[in-house]
């Protein structure tokens, strides 16, 4: 048991890390002890990792704002497993979202003009800050697996005209299937590998003052199933197709795409804005062999902080993945202090990145997200099983067996007084101690 490690953050926004610990032992205990128990034989899910987005706005505040000196720092302390937390899932907007300077596409063109052939289309925005952040992050991670999501096809194949509104007119499926390939391919010319995309990110969502666009479920299998699917095979892509890409609340959308779009889709991507997780489990049993990714959940300062804050992304990201899900991804990974930059007519932004990085100042502050995501992605490895543990509304908990032998568990006491706990794993007793009322901890056995 000399190999034990814990970390623990106090919800104070303070984390710190004890190594060579055999136990943990409770103190001044006045209730009986909340058993976990690991059984390491019963498996679910692999993973495939922890991270955020590279926006337009984090890509900039991070390539433009910073210096030299504060960028390495950042970039070090977010991807490398040695000096940092380990991240290893970036999941990019494919041309503008709502956090970007300008709004933009891979083939913008004069309004009246078509471009069937894409005889304009470029990622040459993506050049000055995205692809060299991207190209940096593998360096220091070479498990980091790559995931690509529009808000909005290019304006002039849309029914609105304008990359706001609208939906993608059908006479320009196929052109939009091309501009998929166009843009894995680009990508792959730089070194980069797009993993899985998504054909629409929140297709039930058509916002009026940022990129959207409406793909209802109908619609997402005829593209999929007719155009997208048949452009990967035919060019030898192996970029996975992720359909859904939006809440919980509508499980009826990725069962209706799995069940008629077939093998065109490699499984389903989510988000937390509406719904709950178990909605991810629901589908997976009607679809076993079908993979399960949560793709976007932001903060913000419609939840309190700190704790209220830090609390929601540990309850929620350890229900995420006793869900089946490869991955947790959150946001934007950086914001400023006006928590943008976004495109213009956006309005108030309350969303919070994994990093605050003032534009006045060019402070850099870690913020809550940074420290809940963590518990998670330093220790997790990319490949790692997860395996039973016993967890209930007042201590949660999920473990995982590393590629290399390691036991990680994380448990959150979601309760409001302190809860004494031991962890036991086939029989014997590893870890007795105290957990703090709304605290996080994550052990590690080697």
């Amino acid at each position: 048991m000399k190999d034990l490690i814990i970390y623990q953050s106090n919800g104070e926004q303070e984390l710190f890390v004890k190594k060579g610990i055999h136990q943990v032992k409770a103190s001044n205990t006045t209730a009986d002890s909340i058993i976990v128990t690991i059984d390491e034989t019963e498996t679910y899910q692999e993973i495939d990792g922890f991270g955020a987005s590279f926006t337009d706005s984090s890509a900039y505040l991070i390539n433009q704002v910073l210096d030299k000196e504060q960028r390495t720092e950042l970039m070090e302390t977010l991807f490398s497993r040695d000096k940092g937390i380990g991240l290893s899932v970036l999941r990019n907007p494919m041309g503008a979202s709502d956090y970007a300077r300008e709004i933009y596409s891979y083939n913008d063109i004069d309004a009246g003009e078509t471009d069937f052939q894409l005889e304009q289309f470029t990622i040459e925005h993506d050049l000055e800050d995205i692809i060299p952040l991207l190209k940096e992050a593998v360096a220091l991670n070479p498990d980091i697996k790559l995931m690509a999501s529009p808000w909005s096809p290019p304006a002039w194949m849309k029914t609105s005209g304008s990359m706001k509104g609208g939906e993608l007119k059908e006479e320009c499926y196929q052109v939009y299937a091309a501009y998929f390939v166009k843009y894995i391919q680009a990508y792959k010319e730089h070194g980069l590998s797009i993993y899985a995309i998504t054909p629409q990110n929140e297709p039930l969502y058509v916002p009026d003052h940022y990129p959207g666009s409406f793909m209802p479920a109908e619609r997402q299998v005829e593209f999929i199933k007719n155009y997208l699917k048949p452009n990967f095979l035919k060019f030898g892509l192996n970029t996975k197709i992720l359909c859904y890409d939006h809440n919980w609340d509508r499980p009826d959308y990725p069962l209706h795409v799995l069940d008629h779009a077939g093998d065109g889709v490699d499984g389903v991507a989510w988000h937390w804005y509406g719904g709950e997780p178990a909605a991810q489990h629901q589908v997976q049993m009607a679809f076993p062999n079908k993979e399960v990714h949560f793709t976007e959940g932001s903060g913000g300062e419609w939840i309190p902080a700190f704790e209220p804050a830090f609390s929601n992304v540990l309850r929620t990201g350890i229900e995420i993945l006793r869900n089946d899900s490869k991955s947790f991804v959150l946001w934007n990974m950086a914001l400023d202090e006006e928590n943008g930059p976004f495109v213009p007519g956006f309005g108030e932004s309350t969303c919070r990145g994994i990093v605050k990085i003032e534009q006045k100042t060019n402070a850099l502050t870690y913020t809550l997200d940074y420290y809940a995501l963590a518990h998670f992605s330093k220790f997790v490895q990319p490949k790692a099983v997860r395996i039973a543990t016993t967890s209930d509304e007042v201590i949660r908990s999920v473990a995982f067996k590393n590629p290399d032998g390691s036991i990680v568990t994380i448990l959150f006491n979601d309760s409001d007084e302190m809860k004494t706990v031991q962890l036991i794993q086939q029989g014997n007793e590893i870890l007795h101690c105290n957990l703090a009322a709304k605290a996080a901890m994550t052990i590690l056995k080697k």
